[in-house]
């Protein structure tokens, strides 16, 4: 059963008309992906939101009207709120109050499937909880299956803080171990010398159906916020042979929860492990730059900015007007066509070579595992067998420190 929304949001003085705009709509987006019907939209332009109600006393009288008149469930703030501004609006209205960092990390409960992938949003909605819970009293006593209330919400928090902190310490003893295997497959991959991939992006840009299509993959794509939360590998196989191994990640988003970030962090890694990142941005929406501006943010807090990155610049079927990219290295593509994603290896193959380091060597005819080991791990830009020397010359690009370079 979908619930009535109403949603309310502070304009900031440095905050801009269109910014704005784009802020209000994310978060109606995330309502809807939610399964929450946003009945009305409140705004105010303020300095700062009020200390103590978020919005101003008329506004508040405002909003009072609301929750008659359309029988409003719920209160959305588009901002995080404090434990006593949360407890005041809920005071005053008698309404259910959840904030931006909820309702993300509701949505994020909602869509965990593997057993990392859970208590990774539990450590995040517990860590996020326990500070506020003298201002949780009526979002955690509505009804299991509420938005806001997925996840831990619905054991009755505010009544033991021990034992939540109890369980932060069981979920942070349990997702070491989940945390501890995913380095030793990392440790595996890198003494496979595999080259590896991340596909990074604002949340809905189209990274799971790129990564579906260059794989022939199946992982879940939907055209929703979120709609990816665990990551998946899968081999992609690149004009020259060569098959480096590609991750698809979490969307990115302004202003995700910090807990989440932070719970999130192993998975996070996989982008700082990688060798290249293939940044998606949708490039048919509106706030596009500040999208990719955001995505770029998240990647210096991750320590990942120094990698090499080919911002690919999706749904042109879906652009009206001429694109010029920001970035480069850059290519403008759809990713439900074909060439398109043809265009995607060869350039990733040029970013490699620039990569990696050139070699050229003469393998006897008799090596044949030698020269098996170097169409694998290598991109192989020529290949001539010498008749008088009965062996292969063969030339192209490797990793510096790969065994093969010794």
């Amino acid at each position: 059963m979908t619930e009535n929304i109403l949603i309310i949001a502070v304009q900031r003085q440095t905050v801009d008309d269109t910014q704005f705009y784009y802020s209000t709509e994310e978060i109606k987006s995330l309502t809807k992906t939610a399964r929450g019907d946003v009945i009305e939209v409140i705004t105010q332009k303020r300095n700062q939101p009020h200390p103590a109600t978020y919005l101003g006393k008329g506004k508040l009288e405002e909003i009072l009207a609301l929750v008659e008149s359309e029988e409003i469930d719920l209160i959305i703030a588009n901002d995080e709120l404090s434990a006593s501004q949360m407890r005041n609006l809920q005071n005053e209205t008698g309404v259910s109050v959840i904030d931006r960092s909820q309702l993300i990390l509701d949505i994020f409960a909602s869509r965990a499937t593997s057993n990392e992938g859970k208590l990774q949003v539990e450590l995040a909605q517990y860590q996020y909880l326990l500070p506020r819970l003298h201002g949780q009293g009526l979002a955690l006593s509505r009804l299991a299956g509420g938005i806001g209330t997925r996840g831990p919400g619905e054991t009755k928090l505010e009544s033991d803080r021990r034992h939540i902190n109890r369980r932060i310490d069981e979920v942070k003893r349990r997702l070491k171990t989940v945390v501890n295997q995913r380095e030793q497959y990392r440790k595996r991959r890198r003494l496979n010398h595999s080259f590896n991939i991340a596909i990074v992006g604002y949340t809905n840009a189209g990274k799971s159906t790129l990564f579906n299509r260059l794989t022939d993959s199946d992982s879940f794509e939907e055209d929703q916020l979120f709609a990816t939360l665990d990551p998946m590998s899968r081999k992609l196989k690149l004009p020259s042979g060569l098959m480096p191994i590609i991750t698809d990640t979490v969307g990115f988003m302004q202003d995700l929860p910090t807990e989440l970030i932070a719970a999130f962090r192993s998975t996070l890694e996989e982008v700082a492990e990688a060798d290249l990142i293939y940044h998606v941005v949708d490039a048919s929406h509106p706030d596009h730059d500040q999208q990719q501006e955001t995505v770029l943010d998240l990647l210096k807090e991750l320590d990942a900015d120094h990698i090499p990155m080919l911002t690919i610049y999706n749904k042109n079927d879906q652009l009206t007007d001429d694109f010029l990219p920001m970035l480069k290295p850059s290519i403008v593509i759809s990713a439900f066509i074909e060439a398109d994603r043809k265009k995607i290896l060869d350039e990733t193959e040029k970013l490699i070579k620039k990569i990696w380091s050139r070699y050229k060597v003469t393998i006897p005819a008799d090596q044949g595992k030698l020269l098996q080991q170097y169409k694998q791990s290598s991109i192989i830009v020529k290949e001539v067998f010498l008749e008088d020397e009965q062996a292969y010359q063969v030339e192209g690009y490797l990793p510096e420190d790969h065994p093969l370079m010794r």
